[in-house]
């Protein structure tokens, strides 16, 4: 059990890098357009670039993972990080933060893969949904302190700082990977690394129905919390009047409420099934996001806006873990291109959702909200589907 609890601190601090990645600079988002004389608007390009590097790199390292084992390709990735930054660091433009970001997530996203495929390396297909909800747990402290260490560090520091504190963050994490975290998966000479071969990998990992069906549910309930993450501190800071400090304990205050759902998961997997579980949150998730809408269309309170959002990611923490967890059950060998499959599917829906938030801003939050109701319509509408399923296709059907 102190093993247990030893390997899902260090993969909380590897895939901890993510968010902290994502939210510590975003109440810096001000400050560096008018450092880098840009607007906001284009300042949120530097995320929906960062949502794209992450889905094209876990692409990339799925395969390798699995030819590799786990910890090396995790040394290179965080050594890249590392480089990119330094880089972000030293940004003189938006343009080359927005390209630099790009090289950062590319290089943090193999933990995200490589923490899944070790969780399904690690433990049996029953208690991995709880497992994903304790590591969200850890990994939940993130979002609720990277904001408010941004904000701080912006108004005091510069935000410039945020990215130094990065890059000793990930120099740390460098250490403990090397030290702490044992091999899950050895290296499988076997495994071929010809696109064709991957090309071919991937197909067969897609077209599972579980896997695909799960995948675009947790992918597109993900994409709404995106849309939220790209056009909050517009909305929050801009429209509702808070101060940089103030939304970085607004962002606490919500992602407490995704860290909550996904505890609370754990104990209600004793009582119900995840498939039960998950069709429940999923429609209250698009319930929620649906009556934000409303309030916003008709000038209702802002203490509504600030509801509702909770709300939604309250039940992202109970759709996340059980649709990952599904979606990743039918396979063993294959557990790291599944994941990065998985991954890369979320984070480049994701991308896409961030961009429509910009691409639609009108200096409302309307934005931001539709774009929220349409992702939790789109993963309600793969969850109906994907109860449709025979009880069978979830079983580990993948041929050593």
């Amino acid at each position: 059990m102190k093993k247990t609890r030893s390997l899902l601190l260090v993969l909380g601090g590897i895939v901890a890098i993510a968010p902290f990645s994502i939210d510590m600079y975003l109440p810096g988002f001000p400050a560096i357009a008018r450092d880098l004389n840009t607007d906001i608007p284009t300042v949120a390009l530097s995320l929906t670039s960062y949502f794209i590097g992450i889905g094209v790199g876990q692409i990339i390292y799925g395969p390798v993972i699995d030819r590799f084992g786990r910890k090396r390709p995790l040394v290179f990735g965080f050594s890249l990080y590392l480089v990119a930054a330094i880089a972000c660091a030293l940004a003189p433009t938006v343009e080359f933060l927005i390209a630099m970001r790009v090289l950062l997530a590319l290089g943090g996203c193999v933990g995200m893969v490589a923490s899944r495929a070790i969780v399904r390396d690690t433990f049996p297909i029953r208690e991995i949904p709880r497992i994903f909800s304790f590591l969200m747990l850890i990994m939940g402290v993130a979002p609720i302190v990277a904001p408010t260490l941004g904000g701080y560090f912006t108004s005091q520091l510069g935000w410039r700082s945020i990215f130094v504190f990065l890059t000793l963050y990930c120099i740390f994490m460098l250490v403990v990977i090397h030290r702490a975290l044992p091999e899950s998966r050895k290296p499988d000479p076997s495994r071929s690394l010809r696109p064709r071969n991957i090309a071919r990998e991937y197909k067969k990992v897609f077209f599972h129905p579980v896997f695909r069906l799960y995948s675009f549910a947790g992918s597109f309930s993900m994409s709404g919390m995106f849309a939220y993450i790209a056009g909050s501190p517009f909305v929050y800071m801009e429209i509702l009047g808070l101060t940089d400090t103030q939304y970085g304990w607004a962002f606490g205050i919500n992602a407490m409420g995704l860290i909550s759902g996904s505890q609370l998961n754990r104990e209600v997997l004793k009582k119900w099934t995840s498939n039960t579980i998950t069709l429940i949150a999923s429609t209250s998730q698009l319930l929620a996001v649906a009556t934000v809408l409303g309030i916003v269309l008709n000038g209702g309170p802002h203490e509504g806006i600030f509801i509702g959002v909770w709300l939604a990611l309250f039940f992202q923490g109970f759709i996340n873990p059980n649709t990952t967890a599904n979606s990743l059950a039918p396979f063993t060998r294959n557990a790291g291109s599944a994941s990065a499959l998985s991954g890369s599917m979320a984070m480049l829906i994701g991308a896409f959702s961030s961009y429509m938030v910009s691409f639609f801003f009108n200096e409302t939050a309307i934005p931001m909200v539709g774009v929220m109701v349409a992702s939790a319509a789109l993963s309600w509408g793969s969850i109906i589907l994907a109860r449709r399923l025979p009880d069978h296709l979830l079983e580990n059907s993948e041929k050593e």
